[in-house]
């Protein structure tokens, strides 16, 4: 058995680390608050452009009326060879089973999808060092003519693509934009047959959950393609909701959730009403024109989504770290104080028989 100095020390290494883990948490708390406010104000306009888009729909000829197929490339549908999977993971860890999560369920989709050729496309450094270990990197050729798409050689079914390099807090518009753009180019061209997303669903502390959405090609404007979901457990929810509390973040931002119903409520009225409205340039043009950008805030809400979930889990596994360091620390301090006792008793009893002895 250990003795009392060491001891002593072994409870302020874990005081130490319990002041670091508590600090750890409450800087997750302060970013989620900020996260969380970036994710909401992106909502409304999402939901306006698939609502504007939806409104466009129904007025546009996107059909050949000779052949009954669609002239948007983006909502031509093509048996699935060849899939681009984008995920989005975190930058750092200590953030509990986020990151895992995320790629168990990009795992389980490639064993799905065993048997077709599968492109990976990582958004943030978890994941783009996770996959540059396991596939091998997508060799291309150089270009030969400016307007000329680079040669690919193959070497693997299941190859990565080189996404974005740069912090995932510190990733904006543009950014997502560049990447939203090389997708539709590869689908464009036919290089890909489909685009998923998997990503971390933020709706608020204790209600998000690993979705695995459909990106390409576009089959409903209003509804998310969602293959795949994977719901936190009620212990999970209720330890995120215990973080939460004791950080003083709010668990139902209610004032946002009114917002966002009656959010729901305009768009929905706006594309199903039936007035028309003045376009400058046919409804057919700018519905190929806006479409792309329906892409491109997808993956950017996705992003967004994704870094508040990863505070989220960041500063509940830093709470559950704080209070286990606390019951350790107890339990040390009570093995102490009966190491101590012992020694004490027996020093007595070695003074007691002594004294007897004489």
């Amino acid at each position: 058995m250990a003795n009392v100095l060491d001891l002593r020390r072994r409870i302020r290494s874990v005081r130490n680390t319990r002041q670091i883990t508590k600090a750890m948490k409450m800087v997750s708390a302060a970013k989620l608050r900020r996260a969380q406010e970036r994710a909401i104000a992106a909502r409304p306009y999402a939901a306006m452009l698939a609502s504007v888009l939806e409104s466009l729909k129904r007025r546009a000829d996107i059909y050949d009326p000779e052949t009954g197929e669609v002239r948007h490339p983006l909502l031509l549908t093509r048996p699935e060879k060849k899939i681009l999977l984008v995920v989005v993971s975190g930058d750092k860890g200590f953030a509990g089973a986020f990151n895992t999560n995320i790629f168990k369920a990009a795992a389980n989709f490639m064993v799905e999808n065993g048997e077709k050729q599968i492109d990976i496309e990582a958004i943030g450094r978890k994941g783009r060092d996770l996959f540059r270990r396991r596939y091998p990197a997508a060799q291309f050729a150089e270009k030969t003519e400016e307007n000329q798409r680079p040669d690919r050689t193959r070497s693997s079914q299941i190859e990565v693509l080189s996404g974005p390099t740069a912090a995932l807090e510190k990733i904006n518009y543009d950014a997502i934009r560049e990447v939203a753009e090389e997708i539709i180019s590869l689908y464009t061209h036919e290089e890909i047959d489909a685009a998923y997303l998997v990503y971390n669903e933020f709706k608020s502390v204790i209600q998000q959950r690993v979705v695995v959405e459909r990106v390409l090609p576009i089959l409903s404007l209003t509804i998310h393609e969602v293959e795949r979901a994977e719901e936190p457990t009620l212990e999970e929810r209720e330890r995120a909701a215990e973080a939460a509390l004791s950080a003083g973040v709010s668990l139902y931002p209610h004032e946002a959730e009114a917002a966002q119903k009656q959010l729901e409520e305009e768009t929905k009225n706006f594309g199903t009403a039936e007035v028309d409205y003045i376009y400058e340039q046919p409804p057919a043009e700018i519905f190929a024109d806006v479409l792309p950008r329906y892409v491109t805030s997808q993956l950017y809400h996705a992003t967004l989504e994704s870094i508040a979930a990863e505070h989220a889990a960041r500063m509940t596994a830093m709470d559950s770290a704080t209070n286990n360091a606390s019951d350790m620390i107890d339990s040390l301090t009570l093995t102490m104080n009966r190491v101590r006792q012992a020694a004490i008793t027996k020093e007595i009893i070695e003074i007691v028989s002594g004294a007897a002895a004489i």
